[in-house]
C-alpha cells in the first residue's frame, strides 16, 4: 500500500517496508548501536533530471540502490553527502540541530561539484519524513543519537566528461551509540607532511568523499605512529594548519582567545561555529583566520596555547592531548581535556538534547 504526505513544493510518497525489523530485533540493536552498523526500515529518495527537475519524492523500504555500470558517480566521483543527528529529548520528542546549516553547505557542495541544488526547505523536510517513518529507531540512552546521512550522488549513465544530467538523493539513517563510552578521552594526533586533504582552488571546502577517500592513507599513518587522527597542512607552502581527516581544529589561549584556522579548502564546521558561538557567547574572542603550524608547536610550548580540540558532528568535541610529527611532538599524550573544552561540549550537547535552553533558535522539531 503506498500512501503520501503532502509538503510544497515537493509530494513524499510513503511506501511502507513489508520488512520492518521486530520491536525485540529493534531493542537488541539499540542497546548497543555502534556507529554506522545497523540501519532503519526506511530511507529517502528523490530523483532529479536536467528536464523535470527535482521530482518523485518518495519514503521506501531501505535497500540497495541500482545503478548501471556507467553512473557517473562511478567514473567522475559527483557525490556529496551531509551528516546530522537526531535526539530524543526526555518528553519523548525527536529534534535535530542546525538542518537549515547543513542544507545550506549541501547547496555550497552541490555547486562546487556541478550538481543541482536542493532547496533547503525540502532537505529538512526529507529529515522529516525518514524520522517519522522510523522514530522508533531514535535511541533514548545518554549521548545516544540517531545519525542522519544525506547524499546526493550522479546516476546517468553516460561516460562523457560533463556534469551528469541524471541524479539521485537519498537519505538514510543509522542509531549511534555514544561516542565515547566510558567518557571523553584526549587523543594524540599525528601530522602528516607527505600528503594533502585538498588542494588550492580544490573541492576542501565541499563535503564530497573524495577529500575523505584522500585521507584514509595518511590516517592509516597516524594509526601506525599510535595517534588517533591525521593533522593536514596547506598543500601550497605545507605550513598553515588546515583541519583534520574528519574534524575542524580550535586553540585556546591563556587569554581565553579562541583561534580556528581558515582556508578555502576547509569544510565549514556546521559543530565548530556553534561552539564558537557559544564562546562569544561567553565574552570569549573568537579568531578565525590563518595558522601556522610553528605557532601551535610554540604556543603549547611556551604555555601560550592552553588548550586544543577538535570538533565535528559524530564526536561533537574530542580534546587533543598531543600532536606528534617527525621528530618531534608537543603535549602529553597524558593531558586531561581543557576546562573550557568541557563545559562548551557540554553546553552544546545539553542544547541538543533539550537540556537547557535554545536562545539561538538551533533545533527544528522532526516527530511532529
Amino acid at each position: 500500500m503506498t500512501t503520501t504526505h503532502d509538503t510544497f513544493p515537493l509530494r513524499f510518497e510513503l511506501t511502507p517496508s513489508e520488512a520492518v525489523r521486530a520491536e525485540s530485533e529493534r531493542e537488541a540493536i539499540l542497546a548497543d548501536p555502534g556507529f554506522g552498523r545497523f540501519f532503519t526500515d526506511h530511507m529517502v529518495s528523490i530523483e532529479w533530471t536536467t528536464e523535470e527537475g527535482w521530482h518523485d519524492a518518495a519514503v521506501v523500504p531501505y535497500g540497495p540502490i541500482t545503478l548501471d555500470p556507467a553512473a557517473s558517480v562511478l567514473h567522475y566521483a559527483q557525490e556529496i553527502f551531509e551528516g546530522l543527528k537526531a535526539y530524543r529529548h526526555e518528553d519523548g520528542s525527536v529534534w535535530t540541530f542546525r538542518p537549515d546549516a547543513n542544507g545550506r553547505r549541501l547547496q555550497r557542495s552541490a555547486r562546487r561539484l556541478a550538481l543541482p541544488e536542493l532547496a533547503v526547505d525540502d532537505f529538512v523536510e526529507s529529515l522529516k519524513q525518514l524520522v517519522r517513518a522510523d522514530v522508533d529507531w531514535v535511541p533514548s540512552a545518554d549521548e545516544q543519537s540517531l545519525y542522519i546521512r544525506p547524499f546526493m550522488i550522479a546516476t546517468e549513465s553516460f561516460l562523457g566528461v560533463r556534469a551528469a544530467h541524471k541524479v539521485g538523493f537519498y537519505v538514510i539513517a543509522s542509531p549511534a551509540g555514544a561516542y565515547f563510552s566510558g567518557g571523553v578521552a584526549p587523543v594524540s594526533i599525528w601530522l602528516s607532511t607527505n600528503y594533502s586533504r585538498a588542494g588550492k582552488g580544490g573541492t576542501g571546502a565541499a563535503k564530497t568523499g573524495g577529500n575523505y577517500a584522500s585521507s584514509l592513507l595518511p590516517q592509516e599513518e597516524a594509526y601506525q605512529h599510535g595517534c588517533a587522527q591525521v593533522l593536514f597542512l596547506d598543500s601550497v607552502e605545507a605550513t598553515y594548519i588546515e583541519e583534520l581527516g574528519g574534524m575542524n581544529v580550535v586553540l585556546v589561549y591563556k587569554d581565553g582567545t579562541l583561534v580556528t584556522p581558515e582556508s578555502d579548502s576547509i569544510l565549514e564546521g556546521i559543530t565548530r561555529d556553534s561552539l564558537l558561538q557559544l564562546a562569544e557567547d561567553r565574552g570569549h574572542r573568537v579568531e578565525r583566520r590563518r595558522v601556522t603550524i610553528d605557532e601551535w608547536r610554540e604556543g603549547v610550548e611556551s604555555g601560550d596555547i592552553v588548550e586544543v580540540f577538535a570538533c565535528g558532528t559524530a564526536a561533537v568535541v574530542t580534546p587533543i592531548a598531543e600532536l606528534k610529527g617527525e621528530g618531534f611532538s608537543v603535549g602529553s599524550p597524558d593531558a586531561q581535556p581543557g576546562p573550557l573544552t568541557m563545559s562548551l561540549r557540554e553546553e552544546l550537547t545539553d542544547i541538543q538534547y533539550g537540556r537547557r535552553p535554545d536562545v539561538h533558535g538551533w533545533l527544528t522539531r522532526l516527530d511532529a
